[in-house]
């Protein structure tokens, strides 16, 4: 919706997107991650500029907090489209509580905005990605605060092992199965069972099948996989003891 464009797309190209997502799928949930522009996803009408780390630069949720008109188009269009199907959002890039409360600040005046207006909308299942070491180190207190984590293992990656994944000198010790990475992951799937919250992973990580069995038996409870890893994971899902 953002990405090959010249400008911004409006609250109805958007909201006509996500009714039709949401009716195709004809019950089963959707999950949409807001707006994640930045690092490796430029779009020159944003106008963001050079940075020297664009990673670790202004991006994703940051831009959302800091253009709080542009997050507000998308949030309007996403609770209006709730209305027609089985709707989760997810908030990418989070470090801290304080994000997530000032995201639910911005959805609740989105909520007032379409009631004055009168405009039929849903609250949608809302969730964050957890893919900074911040948010794993505080994911107790997140669980407390969402409905869902979904865990992306690529930024999680790079930003634990200190290795930018667009650098491909550095391709040799880019390793996604570091002990770390996977010690990470089942921290955030404990802290979000406690809180009776649902974890997932959505990152390439996810379709690793020799990682599986392992996920499993973390208690992960949803693997986000492209279409071609669907039936490989399955099979080893159903072929376990």
């Amino acid at each position: 919706l953002y990405l090959g464009r010249e400008d911004f797309p409006t609250e109805e190209e958007q909201f006509r997107a996500y009714r039709q997502v949401l009716q195709t799928m004809a019950g089963k949930k959707v999950i949409i991650r807001t707006l994640d522009i930045g690092a490796d996803k430029q779009v020159d009408y944003f106008g963001l500029g050079e940075e020297e780390n664009p990673a670790m630069g202004y991006r994703a949720i940051r831009i959302c907090l800091k253009q709080p008109e542009i997050f507000k188009t998308q949030l309007r269009a996403l609770l209006r489209a709730a209305v027609y199907g089985n709707l989760s959002v997810m908030y990418p890039m989070i470090t801290s509580e304080e994000e997530v409360a000032k995201i639910q600040k911005i959805v609740k005046e989105v909520e007032n905005e379409l009631t004055k207006k009168g405009v039929p909308y849903q609250i949608p299942e809302q969730g964050i990605m957890i893919e900074t070491p911040a948010a794993v180190m505080v994911s107790d207190e997140l669980a407390q605060m969402v409905d869902f984590f979904s865990i992306g293992t690529n930024d999680l990656t790079q930003y634990t092992l200190a290795i930018d994944r667009q650098n491909a000198k550095l391709d040799n010790i880019y390793d996604s199965h570091h002990e770390a990475v996977l010690r990470m992951i089942q921290m955030v799937v404990d802290n979000a069972h406690k809180e009776g919250i649902w974890a997932g992973i959505c990152g390439e990580l996810g379709a690793d099948t020799t990682l599986t069995e392992r996920f499993v038996n973390m208690g992960l409870d949803e693997l986000s996989v492209s279409p071609t890893f669907v039936l490989p994971v399955r099979k080893i899902v159903r072929e376990m003891e």
